[in-house]
């Protein structure tokens, strides 16, 4: 059975209580932060961190003597697992932006690695080993409607042009943020729900009778 030298570290967090006079609380938390005086310097062993490995060699009484040997993600310590995680994140949205703006479909490399991270970020938060690739993604979802806020600019134009309880309002009255702030309105508090009932169900009558009819073809 082989031998390995383990670092395991925790942080132990040291604090201070000093007045600072500042015009600004701004200020003032900017000046105790470049205080570099420790000398009130009082240690939080009830706040400490988690233990983590910091170092791992092969071989007994190993440690600094040799090359070090990789550290298991799920070992670190979790705030550098979850800084990590943040990167790849980002990233992720980053692509997705990208997609959406182009007005292009989120490509199955992105729904690939969506679905790892976050099972990753599952399995960080239960402080558990990060899982293994690939990670079955989620079964795809369709956008049914998209409610577009140079449509709903149209259809202000057009609803002036016939309602006169608006007389003298004119389409360019109307601010691109009240716009804005009325399409999440509606995307955020109308019911729809029906109409996706209606669709899904609308969509399995579709499926079962193409079925119906490659099997009866065959």
């Amino acid at each position: 059975m082989p031998d390995f030298t383990i670092e395991t570290t925790y942080h132990l967090p040291v604090f201070r209580h000093r007045t600072y006079q500042a015009d600004t609380l701004d200020e003032a938390c900017r000046v105790a932060i470049e205080d570099d005086s420790w000398d009130i310097a009082e240690k939080d062993f009830d706040s400490s961190g988690e233990i983590h490995v910091t170092g791992i060699w092969d071989g007994a009484h190993a440690a600094y003597a040799g090359p070090l040997v990789q550290i298991p993600p799920q070992f670190d310590e979790p705030v550098q697992r979850r800084a990590r995680h943040f990167e790849l994140l980002l990233g992720l949205l980053k692509m997705l932006f990208d997609d959406i703006s182009a007005a292009r479909p989120p490509s199955l490399d992105w729904l690939d690695r969506s679905a790892w991270a976050i099972a990753r970020g599952e399995a960080i938060l239960a402080g558990d080993p990060d899982p293994e690739e690939p990670v079955d993604p989620p079964k795809p979802s369709h956008v049914l409607v998209r409610l577009q806020e140079k449509r709903v600019r149209d259809a202000i134009t057009a609803v002036l042009d016939v309602d006169s309880s608006f007389a003298g309002l004119a389409p360019e009255a109307v601010t691109e943020d009240e716009v804005h702030a009325a399409c999440l309105s509606i995307a955020t508090t109308m019911d729809l729900s029906d109409m996706v009932g209606n669709a899904e169900f609308e969509a399995a009558l579709l499926a079962i009778r193409s079925a119906h009819r490659r099997l009866a073809s065959d």
